[in-house]
């Protein structure tokens, strides 16, 4: 029997008969299975958001913070329990999966603390004995969808704002991994019953959920192609959307940095959680006079990795999502070498320890082509590719070229080398010295292709208000502008 899903504070089961299995793709063994759900639970849920959103933004701020720090005391207690399922569905080391908790109950304790300070503010009049003020209201039922890579962090950096700011949300977690958000339902049972609901599903379900007309905004983390799909079906209803999309990011490693340093934060940029980042290090330009040295370092780094059971505390890399997923890489890698790259380590898939999941050696390709298929196509897997720069102005250029601009790494000690990246390459995020580090009080999201809007920071809560002005003249008067015109003076204005 499929799990219950979560509806108007309860769960229950659902009213679709249809369900989706979940392995775990370190070993390919059946952990649970969810419903697909249709429309009917899709309009229970929404209807239990519907109902709920107007108590709930009235609830004073106080109140919303006292609750909202209250689900992230929640989390940080059954961190180990939640990031235990999290690493069995998705493959993350557990290392990783328990951070990822941690760091879901460090945003909710964030938006607790800015969603009751942040109102709006007082404008300067345009005359005597008036006021004008903006107040921030919440868009209403919020629909919030994350991807496999991050199912249960890229969710909460969209619950949160969002019900800080006073409206109430329909969650559909992945379908590859489900059921830690699930789990993680269950620390949302001090709040009032509507206001975080759960479905679960795969794109069918989306649709109804993104489609449904009492779905007032859509916040969405997921590929480009979907992504631009979502925004078309929301502008025809003009929904409000929110999406943080696909990235093809670059590091670049200029002349001066310490290449002990470098090396190692391109690695782990490149191949954390199996290279399945949509901020990871997908281009890594390295200029000419240093780049022997530094691949060198860099196969060096990544030949010490220990890839394997992601339940074993001492490994690095667990496996891919699914078959399907090494599949892509491993015929965007084959394209990559016949573009002239070249094979430094890794390069096939493999069984660590006798695991039969869905394992991809971390892989390392130099000499890789500018404008071939790693600079056009997302490379979602643990490929290093490495691109040789002339110098530091063809580094900062290239880097530049591209349709997405999600985020942008380098290493230098050189200031006025590091401003002027950052001042002529296209990013949402900057990293100097430090890649892929985020921080709740900052914005996070994409320019060009690589999105709409953005999460964490104010700009995070304020994606999920309208600003609405108010302007208020508190002595009661008739005006000189208004009927008749043939009272007013004559002459020019």
């Amino acid at each position: 029997m499929a799990r219950p899903i979560l509806i108007n504070g309860k769960f229950v089961p659902a009213q679709s008969n249809t369900a989706i299995e979940v392995r775990n793709p370190a070993t390919l063994e059946l952990i649970d299975s969810v419903p697909a759900c249709g429309e009917a639970d899709i309009n229970a849920a929404v209807k239990a958001a519907r109902n709920a959103q107007l108590a709930w933004w009235r609830l004073s701020g106080v109140e919303k913070a006292e609750l909202m720090h209250e689900v992230a005391g929640k989390m940080r207690a059954r961190k180990q329990e939640i990031g235990t399922l999290l690493t069995k569905e998705t493959g993350k080391p557990l290392v990783e999966a328990v951070d990822c908790v941690k760091w879901c109950a460090q945003c909710f304790d964030y938006y607790a603390e800015i969603g009751r300070s942040a109102q709006g503010p007082v404008v300067a009049p345009g005359a005597e004995h008036q006021i004008n003020f903006v107040r921030k209201e919440p868009y209403g039922v919020v629909a919030c969808i994350a991807p496999f890579n991050f199912p249960l962090l890229l969710t909460i950096w969209k619950v949160a704002p969002a019900i800080a700011a006073g409206n109430t949300v329909v969650c559909k977690p992945p379908h590859q991994n489900p059921l830690s958000g699930l789990l993680l339902g269950e620390v949302y049972d001090g709040l009032p019953p509507g206001v975080v609901n759960i479905v679960t599903g795969a794109g069918d379900t989306g649709k109804a959920l993104t489609g449904h007309p009492d779905v007032d905004m859509i916040a969405f983390t997921g590929s480009t192609p979907v992504g631009k799909h979502i925004a078309a079906t929301a502008g025809a209803q003009l929904k409000k959307i929110n999406l943080e999309l696909g990235g093809i990011d670059p590091l670049i490693v200029f002349e001066d940095a310490d290449l002990d340093v470098a090396s190692r934060g391109a690695v782990w940029a490149r191949l954390l959680n199996a290279g399945q980042v949509c901020t990871s290090s997908k281009r890594i330009y390295v200029v000419e006079s240093i780049a022997q040295e530094f691949i060198k370092r860099v196969v060096e780094q990544v030949k010490t990795l220990k890839v394997g059971d992601p339940m074993d505390r001492t490994t690095d890399m667990g496996p891919l999502i699914s078959g399907d997923a090494v599949d892509k890489i491993e015929q965007q890698l084959a394209t990559v070498l016949k573009e002239g790259g070249k094979l430094l380590a890794g390069g096939k898939r493999f069984s660590p320890n006798g695991l039969k999941g869905h394992f991809f050696e971390p892989t390392v390709v130099s000499g890789v082509k500018h404008g071939g298929i790693a600079t056009t196509e997302e490379l979602f897997g643990p490929v290093v590719s490495i691109f040789i720069a002339k110098d530091a102005d063809d580094a900062i250029a290239k880097a530049n070229d591209s349709e997405y601009g999600l985020g942008a790494s380098i290493f230098t000690g050189n200031l006025e080398l590091a401003m002027r990246a950052m001042e002529n390459i296209k990013a949402g995020s900057f990293w100097i010295n430090e890649p892929l580090a985020d921080n709740n009080a900052a914005p996070f999201g994409g320019m060009r292709h690589s999105g709409i809007g953005r999460e964490l920071g104010s700009e995070g809560l304020d994606a999920f208000r309208e600003p609405k002005h108010v302007h208020l003249d508190y002595k009661m008067e008739r005006k000189p502008d208004w009927f008749p015109y043939a009272a007013r003076s004559s002459g020019t204005d």
